[in-house]
């Protein structure tokens, strides 16, 4: 039996609404907890789902030949250096699978996105974590942590669950840095939402070093969560490692249909995109409001500390119906991380935030 999948423990996601509904018996609830669109997936998608519907008890094209055509066009980056996953957690675990074994080791930093560590320890490697600086990611302490049985490193940008992002000039210094021989996975499920000067565009950069491999998925801006699309750009040598242990048919007819239609549908993209930049400015400035403090978000959340231990702060607003996330298990006790949402939930959240810290 593999040792290190037994001391693993599970992923924990959002708490569903249904479960809460179960639970409390109530129906008018809002789930601000898993950095979903609020809006849904576009029209553009609907219609293309609806075109589905005929050929379900058909096996879908394996290859996703058409998604990754289209993602090749949009990215303007090899077809080759493309590989679908079921979400972007699934191409994540395949790189760690491919560069990963027993006595190498994945470097992370502080406060990084959970499936990090899942993947590394059920490959048999070691995890070594860099502390945070300002919660976020300390390239310095990366490069100083690097040892002879370094094999890999993630990075989050933005980072979840801080919102912490690394700038284009940082970026490149780091890579310039990083011995060959060590695999860098960019991660970027949040890299449609922003909007910064100096923000790196990590498609350019896949030419010059040939040992990043950028992750990114359909479950964030383009609305497809339940549908589990995501994707790897890397060189075609590593790509072509990667889909030697891709299971057959990872992703759907349905999810295939509805990524490529939402990819070509880049006026839903920039509306998304506006509606989080109001949410978000609302958000922060309704918590330092409130005399809390937030952490600078790039992402389609914001992280917040409560003041308290934030666990029962999380329990009395699901009684209000609202569902936010707590992250002690990402070592931050005291903060509650909230989904950017619709305006009128984003209200309800900060109406239902301020009645159970003045309680």
């Amino acid at each position: 039996m593999n040792a290190a999948i037994v001391s693993l423990s599970p992923y924990q996601p959002g708490k569903p609404i249904d479960e809460l509904a179960r639970e409390l018996g109530i129906s008018d609830i809002i789930k601000l907890a898993s950095n979903e669109n609020p809006r849904g997936p576009g029209d553009q998608v609907r219609n293309a789902l609806r075109g589905v519907f005929d050929n379900l008890s058909l096996y879908p094209d394996g290859s996703g030949y058409r998604l990754k055509q289209a993602l090749a066009e949009h990215l303007d980056v090899p077809l080759a250096g493309i590989t679908l996953g079921n979400g972007s957690n699934d191409v994540l675990e395949l790189a760690a699978r491919v560069a990963l074994e027993p006595g190498a080791e994945a470097i992370v930093a502080e406060h990084a996105f959970v499936v990090y560590r899942l993947a590394t320890l059920a490959a048999g490697a070691k995890l070594v974590t860099v502390p945070a600086v300002r919660f976020g990611t300390d390239l310095d302490g990366f490069l100083n942590s690097i040892t002879a049985a370094t094999r890999m490193m993630f990075i989050a940008n933005p980072n979840n669950p801080t919102g912490t992002w690394v700038t284009q000039e940082a970026l490149v210094a780091f890579l310039d840095a990083v011995p060959a021989h060590i695999w860098v996975v960019l991660d970027e499920a949040y890299q449609e939402y922003v909007e910064l000067p100096g923000f790196p565009d990590a498609m350019t950069l896949l030419s010059r070093y040939p040992n990043l491999i950028v992750t990114r998925t359909f479950s964030k801006i383009h609305g497809l969560a339940s549908l589990r699309v995501g994707y790897a750009v890397s060189s075609p040598v590593f790509a072509d490692l990667l889909n030697r242990i891709r299971q057959p048919f990872n992703v759907n007819s349905m999810a295939l249909a509805a990524a490529e239609a939402a990819l070509g549908d880049q006026e839903f993209v920039r509306t998304s995109r506006q509606l989080n930049r109001d949410g978000l400015q609302f958000l922060t400035g309704a918590l330092t409001q409130l005399g809390l403090a937030c952490i600078p978000s790039a992402g389609n959340f914001v992280t917040v500390d409560v003041g308290r231990e934030a666990r029962p702060v999380y329990d009395a607003m699901l009684r209000h119906g609202v569902i936010v996330r707590p992250i002690a298990e990402y070592g931050l006790p005291r903060h509650l991380r909230i989904t950017v949402g619709l305006p009128e939930q984003n209200q309800r959240c900060i109406d239902s935030l301020a009645r159970v810290l003045s309680q």
